[in-house]
C-alpha cells in the first residue's frame, strides 16, 4: 500500500515542484503563465529537427518567418551560437532570391572580430539636417524599433522594447496610441502620429498643437513621425479591441474605456499634399525635431506630387519611412493583408526613383520597414538606398513572442501582444530587454561583416551593384536592372559617404580589431 502511495505522490511532488520553479522563474514567458504543460514545446523544439526530417515541415516553409529565420531572432537575443551547419537549405537559384557580392580584394579593414557586438553602427545622414532643424541629429543607431503602439502591446513588452532601445542606444518609436509611462524607461523616442491622434487630441478627437508640444516636451523624443498607412493594413485604420481598451489606454488617448477604438483611414488636420506639408513645417518649426511621414506604398500620384512640392527647397519632410505590404504587427482583413499595397523592394524602389529623379534623394533620410530585420533583407535594402530600418516582428519575436497569431484576439500566450494580467505578468521587460538589446546589437554586427566582405565601410555606402537578383531560370540580374535604378542611385552624395567613412575609419585602430580568428 506504501508503495502505490509513494507511486502517486511522488510524480504528483515532482509535477508540483516543477509548477512551483515554472512560476517562479523569469527568463521564459511561456513557462510562467502555463506551468509544466510548456515544457513540452522546448522538448519538442529540442526533439523538433530529427523529426522534421520525416514529418511536419522543412525549416524554410513557415510564414511570415519560417523556422530558421525564428532561430536567428531567438539564439541571437539570447547569445547563443546562431550559426547554421553543413550549409544552406535554401533553394539558391529560386526567382527573386538576391546574392550578395563579396570583394576579393579590400582596403577595408575589418573594424570588428566576428564574435564581438561592441561597435556602434550610427546612421549616415544627419536627421533633419538637410532642412535646419533646431534639433536636428545623427542616429546612433542604424536599427531601430518600429512603431508599435501601447494597448496593442502589453505594458510588460512597451517596458522591455524601450529599455531594450536604451541598451542598444538605439530608438523606439512609440505607435500611434500614444505615449505611456512604460515608454519612459530611458530609450530615445519618435513619437508617432496617426490619424485618430491619440495622445495629441482634444476632446473632439481633432489634432491638437498644444497638446502634442506638452507630449513631446514631458519625454525624450527625438522626432515626430506621421503615418498616412501602414503595411499590415494600407487604407485602413488602426483598430484596437474594446477587450484590450483598459482605463490606463483609455486615459492615454483619450477614449472610453472598454470600447473598440477605431482610427480613420485618413487625416482629418490635412486632406492633400500642400496641407500636409504645412503641418510638418508647423510642427517642426514649434518643436524643433525632425518630422517626417510613414506609409505603405500604393497610388504613385501621391508620391510625385509631394517630390514636386519638395523640389523648391521651401517645404519638405525630413524622413520618409516606406512600410512594405509584407509588414504585419497589426492584424487586417485577408484581402488587405495580401493584396493591398506593394511589397518593401518594390514600393521603396518606385517612391525612392522620384525622388532621386528631382535630385532630392539625399535631402531625406531614408527609413525601411517590413521584414527587414534579417541580415539579408536588410542588406538588400541598404543597397536600394535605405538609410536607416525599423523593426516590429523581429523585435517582438526578441522579446518572447513564437508567431502564434493570436495578436487580435487578446490571448497572446507569451505576454507580448495582451492586455490579460496574467498572460502580461510572464513577460520580464528586465530580461527581455536584454533580448531585445542582444538582437539589435546582433544584427548590427552582421550588417557591419557583410558590408566589409563586400569592401565599404558602412552599410549605407553599399549600392545595387553589390546585390545581384536571381531570375529563376540559372540567371541572375543586377539590382540597379531589376529595379529600374540609374547610375549613382542607392548610395548617398560624396560628402555623406566621406562623413560616415570617416567616422567608421576611427574603429579601425581600437584594441581587438583587425584580429585574426582561429577556426
Amino acid at each position: 500500500m506504501k508503495k502505490r502511495t509513494w507511486a502517486v505522490l511522488a510524480p504528483a511532488v515532482t509535477v508540483a515542484g516543477l509548477a512551483v520553479q515554472d512560476l517562479l522563474q523569469k527568463e521564459h514567458a511561456l513557462r510562467r503563465n502555463f506551468p509544466v504543460i510548456a515544457r513540452f514545446r522546448y522538448l519538442l523544439e529540442e526533439i523538433g529537427p530529427e523529426l522534421r526530417q520525416y514529418i511536419i515541415t522543412s525549416n524554410d516553409a513557415e510564414r511570415p518567418f519560417s523556422r530558421d529565420q525564428r532561430r536567428w531572432v531567438y539564439t541571437s537575443a539570447k547569445k547563443e551560437n546562431n550559426y547554421f551547419a553543413f550549409g544552406t537549405d535554401n533553394n539558391v537559384e529560386e526567382d527573386s532570391y538576391p546574392i550578395i557580392k563579396q570583394a576579393t580584394f579590400s582596403e577595408v579593414c575589418a573594424a570588428s572580430p566576428m564574435h564581438t557586438q561592441d561597435l556602434p553602427l550610427p546612421g549616415a545622414k544627419i536627421l533633419g539636417g538637410p532642412r535646419g532643424r533646431r534639433q536636428a541629429f545623427r542616429p546612433a543607431s542604424v536599427i531601430n524599433v518600429s512603431a508599435m503602439s501601447f494597448g496593442s502591446l502589453s505594458p510588460q513588452a512597451i517596458r522591455a522594447l524601450n529599455l531594450g532601445a536604451k541598451l542598444a542606444d538605439c530608438w523606439h518609436n512609440t505607435g500611434e496610441g500614444g505615449l505611456s509611462d512604460h515608454h519612459r524607461q530611458g530609450g530615445d523616442l519618435v513619437f508617432q502620429v496617426g490619424t485618430g491622434y491619440f495622445g495629441c487630441r482634444d476632446e473632439r478627437g481633432n489634432f491638437d498643437l498644444d497638446r502634442l508640444i506638452e507630449v513631446v516636451e514631458s519625454g525624450p523624443v527625438k522626432a515626430i513621425e506621421i503615418k498616412l498607412s501602414q503595411g499590415a493594413k494600407p487604407g485602413l485604420g488602426g483598430h484596437l479591441p474594446g477587450a484590450k481598451v483598459n482605463d490606463e489606454i483609455a486615459r492615454i488617448r483619450g477614449v472610453e474605456p472598454g470600447k473598440d477604438v477605431v482610427s480613420p483611414s485618413r487625416h482629418t488636420a490635412f486632406r492633400n499634399v500642400d496641407e500636409m506639408l504645412d503641418i510638418v513645417e508647423l510642427i517642426a518649426d514649434t518643436t524643433g525635431l525632425p518630422v517626417g511621414i510613414k506609409s505603405a506604398v500604393g497610388d504613385l500620384d501621391f508620391w510625385r506630387e509631394l517630390a514636386e512640392r519638395m523640389a523648391d527647397g521651401q517645404r519638405g519632410v525630413d524622413f520618409i519611412t516606406i512600410d512594405g505590404g509584407e509588414g504585419g504587427t497589426g492584424a487586417a482583413p485577408l484581402v488587405f493583408a495580401d493584396h493591398v499595397s506593394f511589397p518593401f523592394r518594390i514600393g521603396f524602389s518606385n517612391v525612392y526613383g522620384l525622388f532621386a529623379e528631382a535630385g532630392l534623394s539625399d535631402r531625406v533620410t531614408w527609413i525601411g520597414s517590413g521584414k527587414l530585420g534579417l541580415p539579408a533583407n536588410a542588406i538588400v535594402a541598404f543597397a536600394m538606398g535605405v538609410d536607416l530600418i525599423s523593426v516590429a516582428r523581429e523585435a517582438m519575436l526578441s522579446i518572447g513572442c513564437i508567431q502564434a497569431q493570436k495578436c487580435h484576439t487578446d490571448r497572446c500566450p507569451t505576454g507580448v501582444a495582451t492586455q490579460n494580467p496574467w498572460l502580461a505578468r510572464g513577460l520580464d521587460p528586465y530580461q527581455k530587454a536584454h533580448r531585445l538589446a542582444n538582437y539589435v546589437r546582433t544584427l548590427r554586427r552582421d550588417l557591419l561583416k557583410v558590408s566589409e566582405a563586400a569592401g565599404v565601410r558602412h552599410p549605407a555606402m553599399l549600392g545595387p551593384q553589390h546585390v545581384e537578383i536571381v531570375d529563376g531560370d540559372r540567371g541572375h540580374r543586377p539590382l540597379a536592372e531589376v529595379y529600374g535604378y540609374r547610375d549613382g542611385w542607392g548610395v548617398p552624395g560624396p560628402e555623406i559617404v566621406a562623413g560616415i567613412d570617416a567616422i567608421m575609419s576611427c574603429y579601425d585602430d581600437l584594441p581587438g580589431t583587425n584580429e585574426v580568428i582561429q577556426t
